[in-house]
């Protein structure tokens, strides 16, 4: 989700046009006269020369170091023969080189900077412009992308009612350098500048379901307010740092909100924290670490990374490894898992074209693509955000400035295993798309407005490690461009479905093999089975035999014992007839006298 918003004053170049008219530039051979009548003459020089280099009057630069300096102090408008001086010091040579290089400095940083000089010498020549300008009125609304159909939709915020004593209905104003994040359901819009700015840093929350904007209240002592500051989520609070004040003056203060109790408290951190700054980048590491990278002052860009301990909060500056980025500021971060992906920004000059990657364990940095040419890839000030589509992690970047307001959105797949080609996807965007924007200022100004009227598009960068070609729009492709491509993508799809076929084919001559074998395996199974069966069968027999043997060995010693009992009763008895023989033998008389007779008895015998 982006929200719209709009810069307070005109937007570039209209913003320049109204500085040149109301500090006496009307296009006429006497704009000098009078530029030197409301300014000093150093100052009277510089503007003019800047006024000539934004309008691309080039000859007129080449010109300006011999000229102009004379033609300013003399009054005159013109071609000067004066030459050369001679006796030039050091200080001299110093400002003609300075003139020289003006040739060089591109038309839009001429406006700005003329700009930038006229506030310095006239703080409220805006205010005081009215005559010259006229502001145009801009809706503040939210616009909404769907990842699914790529099209974008408008969501008109409404008024109502909040009971909540820590709440009320915000006057949601234009503003620029704010910061958007996503906390529970609602989205928090932090600091940013505007036209009748407040004192202090404001919160707001925007509720998609009520789409109402409210104004939350909080306690402790705010920050001043600012614009261009980074405002990361840790936990349950905000860590807001550095950023510019309504005064133009760079800041480098450390305050924490407590998103639970709404509470300010700002920090005294131990260590060398980051030099004053605005348009810098800010990440959390592990829920502990807060990493600074980048960002810009007035004259200059860094390059240089410090961590935050917030667990003992202490600032350091841990060594870079890898390929350290080059100086930038009005870039964008977003993190998947451990890696910190920075896009686009700018060095004072041009665009930065290389998407970088840092992984925050290691602390080691890469480079994951490099555009070519003007895209918004290569711009500042551009959004940046993390999602998802078709199971993927996505970056999705929208809008920048390189020269030109844009209101594309561009999707890169972080992956570097990715054999998708890159491609173009396009839509249409409303117009009112063209005044969305949530993260940093275009170029390190006050002022943030978006262009109406451009072609709005989505494209897809697939990065691979390889310098991609530049994406470019339809108006900026040749027809033959067009087929060249799309035969070139048609040959490689063509020899990608061949490799898939083929390997289809190997797969199915495998899946033929495989189950092939599995028969033989079954019937192997199965004959095995059957052997089972019959060992399972002999061995049951086995097992009666067994019993039956066991049966016969039990009668057989039941008989062996009869027998044996019987041989004993045997033995008895013929022991007893043996002796009752020899009884008979010794009777004599008394056997006589018994009446049994020695004949009768061996008869019976």
């Amino acid at each position: 989700m982006a929200m719209a918003r709009a810069s307070s004053g005109l937007a570039y170049p209209d913003r320049f046009y109204a500085a040149a008219a109301y500090a006496g530039f009307d296009g006429s051979p006497n704009s000098a006269n009078s530029v030197s009548s409301k300014f000093q003459n150093d100052t009277a020089l510089l503007l003019y020369a800047l006024y000539q280099q934004a309008l691309l009057s080039r000859c007129f630069i080449a010109k300006l170091a011999k000229n102009l300096i004379f033609q300013i102090r003399e009054g005159n408008c013109g071609p000067c023969n004066t030459p050369k001086p001679s006796t030039w010091n050091a200080v001299e040579q110093s400002k003609w080189k300075s003139w020289n290089g003006l040739a060089n400095m591109p038309p839009t940083e001429a406006m700005r900077l003329f700009v930038k000089i006229l506030e310095e010498e006239d703080p409220g020549w805006y205010s005081r412009a009215s005559n010259f300008v006229s502001e145009p009125v801009l809706d503040i609304q939210t616009n909404v992308l769907d990842l699914r159909s790529w099209t974008w939709s408008k969501v008109d915020a409404k008024a109502g009612a909040e009971s909540d004593e820590s709440k009320s209905l915000a006057t949601v104003t234009s503003c620029a350098g704010h910061s958007l994040i996503a906390w529970e359901n609602k989205l928090l819009s932090i600091a940013g500048h505007t036209k009748d700015h407040s004192e202090s840093i404001q919160v707001k929350a925007f509720d998609p379901q009520t789409r109402i904007w409210l104004t939350l209240k909080t306690y402790g002592k705010a920050p001043v307010s600012r614009g261009g500051q980074s405002v990361t989520l840790v936990g349950t609070s905000l860590v807001i740092f550095g950023g510019q004040d309504g005064k133009r003056s760079l800041l480098n203060d450390l305050h924490i909100l407590d998103l639970e109790t709404m509470t300010w408290d700002e920090i005294d951190a131990v260590g060398v924290p980051p030099s004053p700054r605005s348009d810098h980048a800010a990440a959390v590491h592990a829920e502990r670490y807060l990493l600074i990278f980048g960002g810009g002052s007035h004259a200059t860009c860094f390059s240089d990374l410090h961590v935050l301990d917030l667990q003992a909060m202490e600032w350091t500056r841990p060594t870079q490894q890898g390929e350290i980025p080059s100086p930038r500021a009005g870039h964008a971060g977003v993190t998947v898992g451990e890696n910190w992906f920075i896009v686009g920004g700018g060095n004072n000059k041009s665009g930065v074209s290389e998407t970088v990657v840092l992984n925050m364990s290691t602390l080691v940095w890469s480079v994951v693509t490099s555009v070519k040419g003007r895209v918004p890839i290569a711009s500042e000030g551009l959004s940046l955000a993390v999602s998802s589509y078709n199971g993927e992690d996505i970056l999705v970047s929208f809008g920048g400035y390189n020269g030109r307001y844009s209101n594309e959105v561009n999707v890169i797949k972080p992956s570097h295993k990715s054999t998708l080609q890159s491609k173009i996807v396009e839509t249409s965007v409303p117009d009112s798309v063209s005044a969305v924007h949530n993260v940093t200022n275009a170029t390190r100004d006050l002022e943030l407005e978006f262009e109406a009227g451009q072609e709005g598009k989505i494209r897809e960068i697939v990065m691979d490690n390889v310098d991609p070609e530049p994406m470019k729009s339809k108006s900026e492709v040749s027809s033959e461009h067009l087929i060249a491509t799309l035969k070139a993508e048609k040959e490689e799809l063509e020899s990608s479905l061949s490799k898939e076929k083929l390997q289809t084919v190997q797969l199915k001559q495998e899946l033929v093999e495989a189950e092939n074998r599995n028969t033989d395996l079954y019937k192997e199974l199965q004959s095995v089975r059957g052997q089972l069966a019959a060992e399972q069968s002999r061995c049951f027999k086995l097992e009666v035999d067994v019993a039956e043997q066991r049966q016969k060995l039990q009668t057989m010693e039941t008989l062996q014992k009869e027998l044996e009992l019987l041989q004993r009763q045997k033995a008895a008895s013929e022991q007893a007839a043996l002796n009752a023989k020899h009884g008979q033998a010794s009777g004599g008389m008394w056997g006589w006298l018994a009446g049994t007779p020695g004949g009768q008895r061996e008869d019976e015998a």
